[in-house]
């Protein structure tokens, strides 16, 4: 029986360029270095066409985490940029367009995951696996339980299971967590807490 412990998290692949299209996800140790990136300099002289470029990327990386499903990635992005471009008045800090379209994209993967729940209710989501990779450095073993754990994650409340994802397998930090959330410190972490425990016992019984 393994035993699941969040020292060592699921946590951001790399840095390098993806396509939008096809946004990767792996089990990996956990890297300091990851969520560091340069932002990109003169960030609001871009235009909404440069800014997608430059952004969908990680959008669609950070998409694919909370939802899971590569399927529903393209509809995120979509939904992320359609909002930034209506709000770009928002954007006063140019430094900070990166954490801006994550909290975006957040508040979107939370509509999307509440009407996947409203479907799954209703019968009209069945059959459509938890999770969807095609990343094939994945080992199988890490493949079975990054599945497993997504498995999981489609069964918990919304809010719990985003704070675990953006905690555990996008690597921010709890602080980052609240703030994209839109909730406090300590309700971060009591739902961090309550999302772990759910996976702690599950995974032990497995």
């Amino acid at each position: 029986m393994s035993h699941f412990a969040p020292t060592v998290p699921l946590s951001p692949q790399s840095n390098r360029c993806m396509s939008p299209s096809s946004p990767q996800l792996r089990l990996v140790e956990e890297n300091p270095a990851e969520g560091t990136e340069k932002t990109a300099p003169n960030a609001e002289k871009l235009n909404e066409t440069q800014l997608f470029r430059r952004f969908a990327p990680y959008v669609a990386r950070i998409g694919l985490r909370l939802l899971g499903r590569e399927s529903d990635v393209d509809d995120l992005i979509q939904e992320v940029f359609f909002a930034a471009f209506k709000q770009r008045d928002q954007l006063r800090d140019p430094g900070a367009a990166k954490n801006w379209l994550a909290t975006i994209a957040v508040r979107a993967a939370r509509r999307q995951l509440r009407r996947r729940r409203l479907r799954q209710f209703v019968g009209l989501d069945s059959g459509v696996p938890p999770l969807e990779l095609r990343d094939k450095g994945i080992s199988p073993e890490k493949r079975a339980l990054l599945s497993r754990i997504y498995e999981l994650l489609d069964g918990m409340p919304v809010e719990q299971r985003l704070a675990w994802t953006l905690r555990y397998v996008e690597g921010e930090k709890l602080e980052q967590v609240a703030d994209k959330c839109g909730c406090s410190l300590a309700t971060a972490k009591r739902r961090i807490s309550a999302a772990q425990a759910l996976l702690q016992a599950e995974l032990d019984d497995g």
